[in-house]
């Protein structure tokens, strides 16, 4: 497992002890790539998270947003962990918890199935007082001096 120490990072950089606190755990939480997934930016504000989730029904799975953060959780009711006798099991069927991190500002805006994928699509909904505005130059002064 790999670990980093930021202690160094926290000396000389002022302001980003919530980036660092993130990275870490990020590091911490890591549980082994199970599901797999891609994150793919379909535009300047848009995104898609697509998980494969074979094998879970829609009821299956549960996707929340809270502030920042984005949780997928799949979970299996107990009468379906019967007791099968596998020669090879090469299929995962474990429940599972993945979290996203969220940047400012970018939303849920719908999740749908297909072929055992799961897709989530965000999008980034900048507040008018955030967004950039042009500033036009006068030729004449503000203020006349008498």
């Amino acid at each position: 497992m790999r670990t980093l120490d930021f202690t160094p990072l926290y000396r000389s950089a002022i302001g980003f002890d919530r980036l660092f606190n993130q990275m870490e755990q990020n590091l911490n939480n890591s549980n082994g790539g199970y599901p797999p997934y891609n994150i793919e930016q379909r535009g300047d504000n848009q995104y898609r998270i697509t998980m494969a989730v074979a094998g879970f029904a829609e009821s299956q799975l549960d996707i929340t947003q809270h502030e920042n953060k984005l949780i997928v959780r799949g979970t299996r009711s107990e009468s379906e962990h019967d007791e099968r006798q596998y020669l090879y099991q090469g299929i995962a069927e474990r429940d599972f918890e993945r979290k996203f991190q969220l940047a400012d500002y970018v939303k849920v805006i719908g999740a749908n199935m297909e072929n055992g994928l799961l897709h989530i699509d965000l999008e980034r909904e900048i507040p008018e007082e955030q967004k950039p505005r042009k500033i036009t130059i006068n030729s004449t002064p503000l203020l006349e001096s008498e």
